[in-house]
């Protein structure tokens, strides 16, 4: 099977389209070495795929005969990336969602409005 048409199957990218170019732009590797979308995946090779900026490593159990439900992915796939890069992705998915201090940076919308309305208030003019 293609190493693009597999990717698709086992559901690592949503189309085939997307997974033949990823395989162009060397996201994919086969032994260290970046493939072709027509190049041919066999059971028990190992390859890697670089998502968000990591190299995620799978090993291939088995060939799909077309593209599986996602309860069956793990009959034909084995995720092995090491836990150092799950932790530091884990670590990189809490660190984006750094809220902003109060009082730092610029106003809100809704901080602007009340700030306008204590400066342009009546009584505080006269």
């Amino acid at each position: 099977m293609r190493i693009d048409q597999y990717l698709w199957c086992v559901r690592i990218f949503k189309s085939r389209n997307i997974a033949s170019y990823a395989c162009k732009n060397g996201k994919i590797k086969i032994n260290n070495q970046k493939v072709k979308p027509s190049r041919e995946i066999l059971p028990l090779e190992n390859f890697k795929v670089k998502r968000e900026k990591f190299w995620m490593s799978y090993k291939v159990l088995d060939i799909p005969k077309n593209r599986l439900g996602a309860k069956l992915v793990g009959l034909y796939l084995i995720e092995t990336t090491d836990n150092e890069v799950l932790n530091q992705k884990e670590l990189d998915g809490l660190s984006s969602k750094v809220e902003r201090d109060e009082g730092s940076g610029r106003p809100t919308k809704k901080q602007r409005r009340e700030i306008d309305d204590y400066l342009f208030d009546k009584e505080f003019i006269d």
